[in-house]
């Protein structure tokens, strides 16, 4: 599984966003949370997010945790799986942020996760900060 590189998602190269989610409540939101600041792509399933995956080349992936059939874990599986996905960076959208699935989540290289609820008029902020290259760790020391 390919790490996720920070250098090929700088935030002011975030053009196209596409969401999975199973609830057509979460992609209306999402899609007015998003559309004045992205292209919003949608879809409300893992295989139909792959295909689209494939199709718009998105400069990231917001996907569901909780979905019928593959679920979000399982559809990240396949984007790293495929050659045509696995360099794009996904955030998983979750009600479960116990400690434990965090840990869970962080293994399975994604690079945040956006709790759910979450307020639309946030959205664009949270997603553009989760994006963002962390800085480097400077050392200092008081040796001479």
């Amino acid at each position: 599984m390919q790490k996720y590189d920070s250098k090929k998602c700088d935030v002011m190269d975030i053009e196209k966003v596409l969401l999975i989610d199973d609830n057509d409540t979460i992609r209306l939101i999402v899609r007015i949370g998003l559309e004045s600041h992205f292209k919003v792509f949608l879809a409300s399933s893992g295989p139909e997010g792959i295909v689209l995956a494939e199709a718009e080349k998105p400069d990231i992936i917001l996907l569901d945790v909780r979905m019928p059939g593959m679920n979000g874990p399982e559809t990240l599986l396949e984007l790293k799986r495929n050659p045509l996905t696995a360099n794009i960076p996904v955030i998983f959208m979750t009600a479960s942020v116990q400690k434990e699935e965090i840990e869970t989540y962080k293994k399975l290289s994604v690079i945040g996760v956006i709790e759910k609820p979450f307020s639309p008029l946030n959205l664009a902020e949270q997603l553009s900060r989760l994006a963002r290259p962390l800085p480097p760790v400077m050392v200092s020391s008081n040796k001479t």
